[in-house]
C-alpha cells in the first residue's frame, strides 16, 4: 500500500497575513500574495497554503477558490504557536539603501525582537520606506519559516532615542580601544537589551561622548578589526543571541 502523503507538503507556499486566523474561517487572500500563489505558485482547489498570522502562530490551510485576483482557503490546521523572540531590539543607524535592507533581512533570520533605525549625524540616509522595510522582515521570515515578525519603528534621531530611553541596556559598538570585549559585556547585561551600531564612518566624537553619559549606555568592541555597519550588526546581534539570548 503506498504511503499517504504528508499533509500540508513541506512544498507547500508560505505567507503572513494580517489577520487573526482560527481554525474552520474562510479567508480570502488578495494583492501581491494572490497574485503570487495563483501565477507564480499555480495553486488550484484541494492545494495546501501555510499562513502566519504574527498572533496565533502557523496554520495549514486548504485552498477552495483560485481566481487571478483572489485566492480563498479554509483553515485546517494549527501547526505551531507564535515562537517566542529573546528581548533584543537592534537600534541600527540608517545605511544605503542595499546595506540597510540587507540588516533588515538579517535582523529578522536572526530573531531581534524589535528593530529602530537610528538617524546619525555621518548617516547617508535619512529616511526609510517602511512599506518596504516591511516586506523585506515579512519575506525574510516567510523564507526562513519563522511565526513571528520584528516590529519596525519609525527613524528618529540617536539625540530623540537617547532622551527616550525606556531603560533596557544599551550596548553600542564602541570603536575607542577602551571598550570591553562585547562576549564580556553581553554576558553581563542581562535582557532586555538592545544593540546600538553606528553608520558607514561611525559615531562623532559629540555622539559617542552623549552615548557615553548615558546612564543605560555599554560601550563594547566588535573585535580588533574595522567592521562595515552591516557586518556590525550582523555579528553583534549573533553573539548575543549565543551569550544572552535563545541560541544558548
Amino acid at each position: 500500500m503506498a504511503a499517504t502523503p504528508a499533509w500540508p507538503p513541506k512544498s507547500a507556499p508560505r505567507l503572513f497575513v494580517d489577520a487573526p486566523l482560527s481554525q474552520g474561517m474562510t479567508y480570502e487572500i488578495d494583492g501581491q500574495q494572490a497574485h503570487y500563489l495563483s501565477r507564480v505558485m499555480r495553486v488550484k482547489p484541494g492545494d495546501a497554503v501555510i499562513l502566519c498570522d504574527d498572533e496565533t502562530g502557523e496554520w495549514a490551510a486548504r485552498v477552495t477558490e483560485s481566481g487571478k485576483r483572489s485566492v480563498t482557503v479554509e483553515i485546517a490546521d494549527h501547526l505551531r504557536p507564535r515562537e517566542s523572540v529573546p528581548p533584543l531590539t537592534l537600534c541600527a543607524a540608517l545605511l544605503k539603501k542595499p546595506r540597510f535592507d540587507l540588516v533588515l533581512e538579517k535582523a529578522t533570520e536572526l530573531g531581534v525582537a524589535r528593530i529602530r533605525p537610528i538617524v546619525t549625524r555621518r548617516c547617508v540616509a535619512d529616511a526609510l520606506n517602511m512599506d518596504r522595510a516591511r516586506q523585506i522582515v515579512t519575506e525574510a521570515a516567510e523564507q526562513c519559516a519563522r511565526t513571528a515578525l520584528p516590529a519596525i519603528d519609525q527613524p528618529v534621531t540617536l539625540d530623540a532615542m537617547l532622551r527616550d530611553w525606556d531603560g533596557a541596556a544599551l550596548l553600542f559598538a564602541d570603536e575607542s580601544r577602551s571598550a570591553p570585549p562585547a562576549a564580556q559585556a553581553f554576558a553581563k547585561a542581562p535582557p532586555p537589551a538592545a544593540l546600538l551600531i553606528g553608520p558607514e564612518g561611525g559615531f562623532d566624537d559629540a555622539e559617542r561622548e552623549a552615548i557615553r553619559a548615558h546612564p543605560a549606555a555599554i560601550p563594547v568592541a566588535l573585535g580588533p578589526r574595522i567592521l562595515r555597519g552591516e557586518t556590525a550588526a550582523i555579528a553583534a546581534m549573533a553573539l548575543w543571541m549565543g551569550i544572552a539570548g535563545d541560541w544558548r
